[in-house]
């Protein structure tokens, strides 16, 4: 079996730090995008690129390499993520946060959140979807260029049939396997890691 890590890439169209959710030093994608959640595993890099709707195209929105796979359940329980529990009265990195699933029994109970309606009602559609994949995926390693997007390198671009870029509102990760070499060196060899820019889609 290759060492290789497998690589996902997809497209943002709204960025507001929540999925993902850059701030208090972690990466974590939490919610949305269920199939990546489901399928990548610890090792493997997770790419969010820019799209049209936020005048980001080409570019790069965040690089993580999956540290840790965690259910809602232990996401909640786990002290260290205590911090990413949304506060919709305090700051913005705050209110944004995404750890807001857990259970009741064999209830989920969704919190005060962006992915619930005003007021705390619960929002059944995004729970539905969010819960579909019940997986956290975190990120100790990442980059997080958010507004400040960068340009993908014009290497990942063109190779070998290969682009980084997703060219449909779904996610990829069908890439060879030297293709996926390529994109792990390039993120090891990011020099600057953490929280690098605002959300794009902050006013």
């Amino acid at each position: 079996m290759s060492d290789v890590p497998k690589v996902f890439s997809y497209k943002l169209v709204r960025d507001y730090g929540f999925a993902p959710n850059p701030f208090h030093g972690i990466c974590t994608l939490g919610t949305c995008k269920p199939q990546i959640r489901r399928s990548a595993q610890v090792g493997d890099i997770i790419v969010g690129c820019g799209s049209v709707a936020l005048n980001l195209e080409g570019r790069v929105i965040f690089a993580m390499r999956v540290s840790h796979k965690l259910s809602f359940q232990e996401y909640w329980d786990h002290e260290t993520f205590r911090i990413k529990r949304p506060n919709l009265r305090a700051s913005k990195s705050l209110a944004y946060g995404d750890n807001m699933y857990h259970r009741d029994g064999e209830n989920w109970i969704q919190e005060d959140s962006h992915h619930s309606f005003v007021g705390g009602q619960l929002n059944q559609a995004n729970l539905v979807r969010d819960t579909y994949s019940d997986n956290v995926l975190i990120g100790e390693e990442f980059v997080y260029w958010g507004a400040s997007a960068v340009e993908i390198p014009e290497h990942l671009r063109q190779f070998a049939g290969d682009d980084l870029y997703p060219h449909s509102r779904n996610y990829r990760n069908t890439f060879s396997e030297d293709f996926r070499a390529e994109v792990d060196a390039w993120f090891k060899a990011i020099p600057d890691r953490g929280l690098r820019g605002r959300p794009a889609s902050w006013r």
